[in-house]
């Protein structure tokens, strides 16, 4: 066989790469005659895959976050099954002395952590145990514990009894907190070691307290330290040592989740972050326990859903396997995809690559995803949404919000409190989703602040989608939608807009794959699967390692 070789199948391409003597094989990249039909039972299961979608680390005024923790909770209902809001509550490597230039760091932090345990932990815990309701939406404790030198990593808690401890580091909080169900989980790796960026040399493999790691949240993309959303605080650069790529390399077993890490009371907030867990049950034990196996993943912000398993194992499974290994894929994204990803061990094996555009396709209902965008507004006050959006000649199979939190982590001018503004699904049916949102401008050229609802509808070429919002109402047959966006001003120039984004053919957003490994690389190898879409949105998966009998 050829050292490349090429499979295309309707708008997809699907490529095989050899590295070190080993051979990939896809059969069947999206749909058509070639597909298995195992991979097309399983893009059609993702349909109905249960898949709960939390956020685990994320801010609001209980410490030196912005915004009121009851807010940050009704924001969460929105879009979440489970969530914790995390106060910041210790840093035993502090900083500072004798440096007047942080002396800042020194009162901003410890004021908070003085705060929080003048009563603040017991008012939190209690309200967040409140707002837990099982099989509807769940609710975890959890703390911020910063360090120099091991990074910083938030203690996460199954049950609402565990303390708020003091500690002299990292490893001994761990190690006080062996007595209950916790996860102390490390968190924007990519700092530079040493500078609160992860010290991938006290990891230990096989600790159930760390099973996992946060890949992506608001401060960029710790993959590795190439690729998009770089790190951009005041913090520091982007560096390969603190990285996953870096972990794995290193022989280390950790799950791949991303958190918003968002400093304004919105957890969830879109594009900033998000854990995907597999279980059968919305249940606390359930998720709780997944998360401890691994069966996780993280995305940025839209809920691409992904199954991949190699000989039948789910990802974060540790596997042996004497011949090729058989290696199943199938995605359902929520906007175009740009590629797939297969990683093993550091290097891309396989890619398959979407289409840059997609026709419309034939017959008389279609199934398409079509996201309406809402913001652009010029002023400093937020825009108020209300409305709805409808579907004539279809329906709305489902659909997804893409609401954002306040994109600065400061009060701004004017405001004595800052007062989360939490976006809103009033109603919904086969028809019609009622919106009630605030838009606030974007802040420049490259961070967005508009709100959006990603539509998954099954309807006729001429039927419509409408936005009716505001008083006014804008209308697009799905055939228009698919020769390209459509925008209005809702005042004219400068003023807030609607935006009808392209629409998406299910050839677009779904793809499924059979793979075989005939070619181990190591003694233990590790793969990965990661998703990118056209509009930037990403997903990765928890590695799964595969050692030779």
């Amino acid at each position: 066989m050829d050292r490349r070789d090429f499979l295309k199948t309707s708008s997809w391409a699907a490529l095989g790469l050899a590295a070190s003597g080993s051979i990939i094989s896809c059969d069947g990249a999206q749909s058509g005659p070639k597909m298995p039909s195992e991979v097309k039972d399983r893009i059609a299961a993702l349909k109905e895959k249960k898949i709960f979608w939390g956020d685990l680390h994320n801010h609001c005024a209980v410490t030196y976050g912005h915004g009121r923790l009851c807010d940050a909770i009704e924001a969460a209902r929105e879009q979440l099954d489970f969530c914790s809001v995390t106060p910041h509550a210790l840093w035993p490597d502090i900083p500072g002395e004798g440096d007047p230039r942080l002396e800042w760091v020194i009162g901003y932090h410890t004021e908070a952590f003085k705060r929080l345990r003048a009563g603040g932990w017991e008012k939190y815990v209690e309200a967040m145990e409140k707002a837990n309701e099982p099989g509807k939406f769940l609710t975890f404790t959890s703390y911020e514990c910063h360090s120099m030198e091991h990074g910083d990593h938030v203690a996460l808690c199954r049950d609402y009894d565990v303390p708020l401890l003091e500690a002299e580091s990292v490893p001994d909080l761990k190690e006080k907190l062996r007595p209950y169900r916790t996860y102390v989980t490390p968190h924007h790796m990519g700092y530079i070691t040493g500078f609160r960026g992860y010290n991938w040399a006290a990891f230990q493999d096989g600790d159930a307290q760390t099973p996992f790691v946060e890949l992506f949240s608001r401060h960029g993309n710790a993959e590795t330290d190439m690729g998009d959303a770089d790190y951009l605080h005041d913090m520091g650069p982007r560096t390969y040592q603190g990285s996953v790529q870096y972990g794995l390399e290193q022989g280390h077993k950790f799950g791949i989740m991303c958190s918003t890490d968002q400093h304004a009371g919105y957890p969830g907030s879109y594009g900033d972050g998000r854990v995907a867990v597999l279980a059968q049950e919305l249940d606390k034990d359930q998720i709780w326990e997944n998360l401890g196996k691994r069966h996780h993943y993280g995305v940025t912000g839209d809920k691409i859903k992904l199954d991949f398993t190699i000989n039948g194992a789910e990802m974060g499974s540790e596997i042996k396997a004497s011949g090729a290994r058989e290696i199943l894929l199938a995605v359902e994204a929520q906007n175009y995809i740009d590629y797939v990803d297969l990683i093993r061990n550091g290097k891309c094996i396989a890619r398959l690559s979407g289409p840059f555009t997609a026709p419309m396709p034939e017959g008389d209902k279609i199934r398409a995803k079509v996201k309406v965008n809402f913001g652009w507004n010029r002023e400093e006050e937020y825009v108020h949404w209300l409305g709805a959006l409808k579907v004539e000649g279809g329906e709305i199979l489902g659909y997804q919000t893409c609401f954002r939190g306040a994109a600065f982590t400061s009060p701004q001018p004017g405001e004595s409190e800052f007062i989360a503004r939490v976006n809103h699904v009033t109603e919904s049916d086969s028809t019609h989703v009622g919106l009630d949102l605030y838009s606030s401008k974007n802040p420049n050229t490259t961070t967005p602040a508009q709100q959006g609802v990603i539509l998954d509808v099954l309807m006729s070429p001429q039927g419509t989608i409408t936005a009716e919002v505001n008083g006014q109402s804008f209308s697009y047959t799905l055939e228009e939608l698919f020769q390209g966006s459509k925008a209005h001003f809702m005042r004219g120039w400068l003023s807030e807009a609607v935006q009808f984004e392209r629409a998406c053919p299910e050839e677009a957003f779904t793809v499924g794959c059979l793979m075989k490994d005939t070619g181990p690389e190591r003694d233990t190898d590790y793969y990965y699967v990661r998703v990118r879409q056209r509009d930037g949105q990403w997903a990765w998966s928890s590695p799964i390692w595969v050692s030779r009998c």
